[in-house]
């Protein structure tokens, strides 16, 4: 159905729906704004803070203020698919689930509450120290939040289960409320980051994800000489390919349970590290399902000369490595540095989660 014929800023609109607590939809994001806000002040103290409502709770309140036409073309079945496959599991490294010229985040299609509610679901999936480093990410890949990201909602909010999902170039972010069982972050999810330009320089200035790889490589200058012999593998996967091996599974690399006590406590950094950007409970949620698999100990850690062209995907030649991957029975961090950043992420507590993932 055509968004021209049916423009929520110029046709008619049923009254907002009321929630807890009597506010109807334009009082509720005035809330999550003042919340932020005031949260913002210098001087007020976390236990002065106003609660912010949890991203799913705004979840549920975005699909009660969608009239019938917005959830005809953003709204799925839990089990929806297409020729992409399940939708609701899809990762790609620059994708949108529904057609962004249409149906873009910042465009009419959106009323502009329904744009704030959006906004401060997408901000509470993320550790806030993380929020600027995320809107640089968004300026540089995609000229800034809103323009070629897009939405969709599976399942019902508030009756069973249900998803919220946003793509875009270098984006594929979930929240799910614990619907999707056994996966975290509600099912594979991708980030990534081209700082200056397709093809990234050396260190890769001004990359928001590339600490992250400068601690996984400070893991590898603690290695003995036989340590990186297991750990420094001549080529690396295909990026996208980030399905679980299981426990009968062969994995590559250099296993963390066999690192030393040091060793051992840096491994833990690096994987704190790659949780960082993320929320508290999504956190959480990765460390759970990755003890009920054994914890990091069954992980094993691989550092790439070259891609499956017989490329050198060691940028600049200097050692530091640019592609790795942290992977054990059912769980997946797949870090690309070359030509720019891509991170691919699977994690589940049971390894026979499927993975819909393409390239």
């Amino acid at each position: 159905m055509s968004p021209e014929k049916n423009c929520p800023d110029c046709e008619p609109t049923p009254p907002p729906p009321s929630f807890a607590g009597g506010m109807n939809r334009r009082d509720f994001v005035r809330v999550v704004s003042l919340s932020a806000a005031a949260a913002a002040l210098p001087g007020l103290s976390h236990a002065e803070e106003p609660a912010k409502p949890k991203p799913e709770a705004l979840v549920k309140a975005l699909y009660d203020s969608l009239t019938m036409p917005q959830r005809e073309e953003i709204c799925f079945a839990w089990d929806h698919t297409d020729d992409r496959g399940l939708l609701r599991t899809h990762v790609s490294n620059n994708w949108n689930v529904v057609d962004e010229k249409q149906f873009n985040i910042s465009g009419k299609f959106f009323t502009k509450d329904q744009q704030e509610i959006i906004r401060a679901i997408f901000l509470g999936l993320y550790n806030p120290k993380w929020h600027d480093r995320i809107e640089k990410q968004l300026r540089d890949d995609a000229g800034g939040y809103g323009l070629h990201q897009t939405i969709a909602l599976f399942g019902e909010p508030g009756t069973g289960k249900f998803e919220f999902l946003m793509t875009g170039r270098h984006c594929t972010i979930r929240c799910d409320g614990d619907s999707s069982e056994h996966v975290a972050f509600g099912g594979p999810i991708f980030y990534g980051h081209a700082a200056s330009g397709f093809n990234e320089q050396v260190g890769h200035p001004d990359n928001v994800y590339w600490p992250l790889a400068q601690k996984a490589n400070g893991l590898f200058k603690m290695l003995d000489g036989t340590q990186r012999e297991k750990a420094l593998i001549l080529t690396a996967p295909g990026e996208s390919q980030v399905a679980f091996r299981g426990k009968g599974g062969e994995i590559p690399g250099l296993a963390v349970g066999e690192l030393s006590s040091d060793q051992k406590e840096f491994a833990q950094k690096v994987l704190l590290s790659l949780l960082e950007p993320y929320r508290t409970s999504d956190q959480d949620e990765v460390l759970q399902a990755l003890k009920a698999q054994g914890g990091l100990d069954q992980c094993r850690l691989s550092y790439y000369r070259q891609n499956s062209k017989g490329e050198s995907v060691d940028l600049g030649d200097d050692g530091e490595w640019d592609v790795w991957r942290l992977e054990g029975p059912a769980f997946v961090w797949h870090f690309r540095g070359v030509p720019h950043v891509h991170v691919w992420v699977n994690v589940a507590d049971d390894p026979s989660v499927k993975l819909n993932a393409r390239g």
